[in-house]
């Protein structure tokens, strides 16, 4: 069983913002995948099912960005599952818009919402995909920026980054995270 958590931030004044690029992962691979509508449990939204032969849970915490980590936990304590098979989804200042990261393990890279998943779970080998949204320029205060909006030319490249990110979440559950690292960090930097 694989848990694949997209951060984000719950209501509606947060959508298509920055910070919910997790979030938009999610909605991606459920409608590839045709797995239905969520159910609300453990501070999350949840929509269960089968990809591959692997049973699937799309995990959307509904706690804020910076307490993602109280969500995530409850639902992988309930599902008994460890942390070598949860994927978060993720936001990165630290890369171009656009651009993927995948990483098995490592620092919080300044990710709120991650920081609180290590924190929270007790380790940092939990295999993460991080989405570039770029920094902001000048003074723009960083909280500001990941609560903003795409601009359209950045609105178009992060809907290609999400179709991406959705496939190589699907590489990483037949293949995985080796070949997803492979494929998707070097062509990310090329």
């Amino acid at each position: 069983m694989k848990l694949i958590v997209g951060l984000g931030n719950p209501g509606l004044q947060y959508q298509g913002t920055r910070h919910n690029v997790g979030f938009e992962v999610l909605a991606e691979l459920n409608q590839r995948w045709q797995l239905g509508s969520s159910q609300r449990k453990f501070n999350a939204e949840l929509v269960c099912g089968v990809f591959s032969n692997e049973k699937v849970i799309l995990v959307a915490p509904q706690t804020f960005m910076n307490r993602s980590g109280d969500a995530v936990q409850q639902v992988a304590r309930f599902y008994q599952v460890s942390v070598e098979d949860l994927i978060i989804v993720c936001d990165d200042m630290n890369l171009a818009v656009g651009q993927l990261r995948w990483r098995s393990s490592g620092s919080a890279g300044g990710q709120k919402g991650l920081a609180d998943i290590i924190q929270r779970m007790g380790v940092d080998k939990i295999p993460r995909l991080r989405l570039g949204i770029g920094r902001p320029s000048g003074r723009t205060d960083p909280s500001s920026w990941v609560l903003g909006r795409f601009s359209p030319a950045d609105r178009e490249l992060i809907q290609v980054a999400v179709m991406n990110a959705a496939d190589s979440i699907e590489l990483l559950i037949t293949d995985g995270i080796i070949a997803a690292m492979n494929k998707y960090n070097r062509a990310a930097e090329a």
